[in-house]
């Protein structure tokens, strides 16, 4: 029996193991809601901006006159390495102290420059900085969590083009959710998941939104958000720490490619929460390798539905039941296809 995919249905996401209603006819709704502001185009530098070169940020410190990437301990970090690991052990009110580092990556001492719109060359720095940061504090933290937030729609406190690292004692449970996934699957099938899972839509390519020979892009089946995507290896690695040099090189690529096709959608700067899943460092203190059934893969989840200023809200039937989308995936994705992922609209109207 198959689905028809023009009316209400409800999709399986094996990664977390959770369902998503699709609902295809709601996009012709009204609307009358709450509408974005668009955001006003930034200046090269700002001297109230605590992450542009030189300027003093709030502790004090005054930031160095970077050329590049910059990465620097968080001022206002989250999590802290106490020497006292207590917990409690009721059933109802559990609780344990956490431990980790929290960091801020600049990605261009250009305040008004956002990914898309970085030459290959400093992408390709930020790459590298993610996986030496990957490298470093896997050495002695379970989980390294490598995430941007982009734009104010997306709660982003600075405009600054940059990201954040969290390396934490404990595996985040989202993280230990696509672990015990990839390795159930793995057990049961004896291959990896994601693998398979790009082995099938560089077949189908209708959720295919960019691919070169080491990545693809696509809008995964099982999306919650209207142009949600998933960026993948078509190679096995756990880490980005095992990303060769050509594999980087790619990666930039798409990065771009990825980025300036979400921002010439609705010809504006595209917000989204962005981040990465790499396998843990650590299982119970004891080193974690080279898993074969986990496989590296990155999260964007953009909040814009119809316009630069119509937004998806998460609520409702979402808070209290599943997540909930009117678009479904595979038209996401020809929308995506259908603009350049080659030359932003900024520098068309150059």
């Amino acid at each position: 029996m198959s689905v028809d995919f023009a009316k209400p249905h409800r999709r399986y996401n094996p990664l977390s193991g959770r369902w998503v209603q699709v609902s295809p006819h709601r996009l012709d709704r009204p609307w009358q809601g709450e509408e974005a502001e668009p955001e006003e185009p930034a200046p090269s530098y700002d001297e109230d901006c605590y992450l542009c070169p030189g300027n003093t940020r709030n502790n004090g410190e005054v930031n160095p006159d970077y050329k590049g990437v910059y990465v620097f301990e968080n001022d206002f970090p989250a999590l802290l390495d106490p020497d006292d690991l207590g917990a409690t052990d009721d059933p109802l009110f559990q609780a344990h102290t956490t431990k980790g580092v929290c960091r801020v990556i600049c990605f261009s001492p250009d305040h008004s420059k956002t990914l898309p719109l970085l030459a290959l060359d400093e992408i390709r720095e930020v790459v590298d900085a993610w996986c030496d940061q990957t490298a470093e504090l896997g050495e002695r933290f379970a989980s390294v969590q490598i995430f941007e937030n982009k734009g104010a729609m997306m709660g982003c406190s600075n405009p600054h083009p940059h990201g954040q690292i969290w390396a934490t004692g404990h595996v985040p449970d989202e993280v230990y959710s696509a672990d015990c996934s990839q390795d159930d699957y793995y057990r049961d099938f004896g291959r990896s998941m994601l693998l398979d899972l790009v082995d099938r839509e560089v077949e189908a390519a209708e959720r295919v939104v960019e691919v070169n020979d080491d990545w693809l892009a696509i809008v995964p089946y099982w999306a919650a958000w209207p142009f949600q995507t998933l960026l993948l290896p078509r190679f096995p690695t756990a880490r980005l720490t095992g990303l060769d040099d050509p594999q980087r090189e790619a990666l930039a690529a798409i990065f771009k490619a990825l980025t300036t096709r979400y921002d010439n959608l609705f010809k504006t700067s595209f917000p989204y929460s962005m981040g990465w899943h790499q396998a843990p460092f650590f299982d119970d203190g004891r080193p974690v390798e080279n898993p074969e059934y986990f496989q590296l893969h990155a999260h964007f989840y953009p909040p814009l539905l119809r316009s630069a200023s119509v937004r998806k809200f998460m609520v409702g039937y979402e808070m209290l039941a599943e997540p909930q989308r009117d678009l479904t995936p595979e038209r996401a994705a020809e929308m995506l296809r259908a603009v350049s992922g080659k030359q932003h609209y900024k520098e068309l109207a150059a």
